[in-house]
């Protein structure tokens, strides 16, 4: 079964727990580089089940999904009230080639993407951070909560590339 938006939020809000986003989201792409430090290409490519993403493909996907997340939130500040197009992720996975791109370079694009966007959010002022915009699929967003779903969603796709390696070398 599907969950629905409301419980999507709910689990990957509760992956920030105390933690303070920025600080999560400025440590991502170290720890991705980390994980994926001296692990064969094939290993990264190789799907754990065939309904499952592989690194790799968790790896494209973070850097587009931070090119998504830096529009959304110009959007935001430029038209507060705007709308936000959800999208679906298994399409850009196919669409996208995820699985033939290289995952490192990913890295790197995702790395460099972040640190324009929290260059942007160190400038903003306590009103912008109550900004919003109308996701499509999960209603009113400001600035702040997508910042927190950014670093659950971080720490989400973290935890799965560390068990689906740990899984791999078992």
């Amino acid at each position: 079964m599907q969950e629905t938006a409301p419980q999507y939020i709910e689990r990957i809000l509760g992956n920030v727990g105390g933690q303070k986003p920025l600080k999560i989201q400025a440590g991502t792409a170290q720890k991705l580089a980390r994980l994926v430090k001296g692990v064969p290409l094939a290993k990264l490519r190789r799907r754990p089940a065939p309904d499952r993403w592989s690194v790799a493909e968790i790896l494209v996907h973070l850097a587009d999904t931070e090119i998504v997340q830096s529009f959304r939130m110009r959007m935001i500040l430029g038209a507060p009230g705007t709308p936000i197009q959800g999208f679906d992720q298994d399409a850009w996975v196919a669409a996208g080639h995820y699985a033939k791109r290289d995952p490192r370079k990913c890295i790197e694009q995702f790395r460099a993407a972040r640190e324009v966007n929290l260059d942007l959010l160190k400038t903003l002022t306590k009103e912008q951070w109550q900004h919003h915009g109308v996701h499509s699929e999960r209603g009113k967003e400001t600035i702040d909560h997508i910042v927190r779903m950014v670093a659950g969603h971080d720490v989400n796709h973290l935890r799965q590339i560390e068990r689906i390696l740990a899984k791999a070398k078992g």
